[in-house]
């Protein structure tokens, strides 16, 4: 099946989530809500494997992907209260979860090899690898290559049977489940398996009637885990920023009215939905804002609450003057407290990002009085901004550094803000080009293995970046090098740097300091 086109409420503007990663948090949560769903008891066992050479077997812990998979495992939503004691109330469930680090191959810095016991002795074998930004692929079920990312309701039926007959039961399960997206067959020795991808759940009787099937051993159904479904042969407008400029020659649309008709056709849906969906996750930010500036408080962490320091500052007159620029610092700051204290976020593009793109724009707007509905287009153009950097790259700091996460964001923030002061599309473009260009080679190297040090500043800084670049494109400086070449070219510098330079004990983690302020918090 063709690959889906990013979305932005899939890919780029979310999840809700509580920190302090997406890619830890997040994606385990899905990963392990896929495994809960295939289970026909009560888990009494899951152990849950890392690669050695991965980013994982360093920063499982310090970064939530444990109580990200324990939160998933027991169907808690990322937004739960309880998701920080996911581990222990697993335990208290009679749920056995077991992490460990071994040398098992994995081509992917995110690899899970998860290996899940039910209560009556029956076993299963996952693999699933986390892609950025709380997205996920579940790649393996038992022997069998498949590819789940939880935007379809999902069949996986095992059978008994010869390679020969594989195609005649396929052609069986077609008949009966009726409507579907996509269906295939993988043969084993003397087995195989059937995936049928779908838009909605098939009714009891269909599922019935598979199951009576004589080759059928075993019938397993999942339900979607992202906000927006995929559907066949879904044929978007454009899916670069070159192809975005062509469409514009024709089409007069502001950049936030080009995001909004990609997002209704990505997703299935209308533009007000679009819209809705656009306003509930400003209030989530907003409200982020206003509980970092109300004060956090969380044992595990590094820096203590610091956002009220900026008006003090501003108040004693010890600051800089520059009353935009300081609501950014102070917005972005409080979403990334939030962040850590383990309240609830949206990641945008990631959790350790979360401050930059949502930041940025609501201390523009707040400062200089603007509307609701301006910070709503900016926050449009930045999504489809998003768009292009998960189609051209990742948004995975494991992959390719932390340009591809604050950088991301600063890029994104860039574009935002141009809508937000009426620039045209391809200023919007050019904003985030120049943005981008300036955070080449960003490294991910967080201190003490927690996303605070030093991502705050990274966040703030791509704040900064990003009003900078927008002032440039709004004035006309020359971008010089493309959108879509730019992306390419962080995308390439990205994978070229060393692995301890991409989210695992490097740069300033290895530092005496980050040492001893991990022994600290251990």
């Amino acid at each position: 099946m063709q690959k889906m086109p990013a979305s932005i409420f899939n890919d780029v503007l979310g999840p809700v989530m509580r920190g302090p990663s997406s890619s830890h948090v997040a994606a385990a949560a899905r990963i392990g809500s896929i495994i809960r769903q295939s289970l026909n008891a009560d888990p009494i066992s899951v152990v849950v494997e890392f690669d050695v050479n991965g980013s994982l077997a360093e920063s499982y812990h310090g970064h939530g992907s444990d109580i990200g998979f324990a939160s998933g495992i027991l169907g808690m939503a990322l937004t739960d209260r309880s998701v920080q004691n996911a581990c222990e109330i697993a335990k208290q469930r009679g749920i056995d979860i077991q992490f460990n680090v071994s040398d098992y191959g994995a081509t992917h810095p995110n690899n899970y090899r998860i290996k899940v016991y039910d209560k009556y002795g029956n076993d299963h074998l996952w693999e699933a690898i986390s892609v950025g930004g709380g997205m996920i692929e579940v790649f393996k079920f038992e022997e069998f290559p498949v590819s789940i990312c939880g935007d379809f309701f999902e069949l996986l039926i095992l059978v008994n049977t010869t390679e020969s007959k594989l195609s005649r039961i396929l052609e069986s399960v077609k008949n009966l489940v009726g409507a579907y997206e996509d269906a295939i067959s993988i043969s084993g020795l003397n087995h195989g398996l059937i995936n049928v991808k779908t838009k909605t759940q098939p009714e009891d009787s269909i599922l019935d009637k598979l199951c009576e099937l004589s080759e059928t051993v075993e019938l397993i159904k999942l339900q979607p885990i992202l906000p927006t479904l995929s559907s066949a042969n879904c044929k978007v407008p454009f899916s670069t920023a070159s192809q975005l400029l062509e469409f514009a020659k024709k089409d007069n649309r502001q950049m936030w009215e080009m995001a909004v008709l990609y997002e209704s056709i990505r997703g299935n849906t209308s533009e007000q939905e679009v819209l809705r969906k656009m306003n509930i996750l400003i209030d989530i930010m907003a409200n982020s804002v206003e509980d970092g500036l109300a004060g956090t408080h969380y044992s595990d962490r590094i820096l203590g609450p610091q956002a009220h320091k900026i008006d003090e500052g501003i108040k004693s007159g010890i600051l800089i003057p520059s009353d935009v620029l300081n609501q950014v610092i102070k917005y972005i700051t409080a979403i990334m407290e939030v962040k850590s204290a383990m309240g609830v976020i949206v990641a945008a593009p990631t959790a350790g990002s979360c401050g930059c793109l949502p930041g940025t724009l609501l201390a523009v707007g707040k400062s200089l009085d603007m509307a609701r509905e301006e910070i709503v287009h900016g926050m449009l153009a930045a999504g489809l901004i998003g768009v292009f950097i998960s189609e051209g790259a990742t948004f995975s700091a494991e992959v390719a550094g932390c340009q591809v996460e604050c950088g991301a964001g600063s890029g994104m923030a860039a574009a935002g803000l141009v809508q937000m002061f009426h620039g045209t599309v391809e200023q919007c473009i050019d904003a985030a080009s120049i943005a981008l260009q300036n955070v080449t080679g960003l490294a991910c190297d967080p201190v003490a293995n927690r996303v605070e040090v030093p991502c705050l500043g990274k966040n703030i800084m791509g704040g900064s970046n990003a009003i900078v670049s927008a002032n440039m494109a709004l004035a006309g400086f020359d971008k010089v090098i493309p959108l879509d070449e730019t992306i390419g070219a962080i995308y390439d510098i990205g994978r070229k740097l060393p692995l301890e330079l991409r989210c695992t004990f490097g740069g300033l983690g290895k530092t005496n300091t980050s040492i001893e302020i991990h022994k600290r918090l251990l």
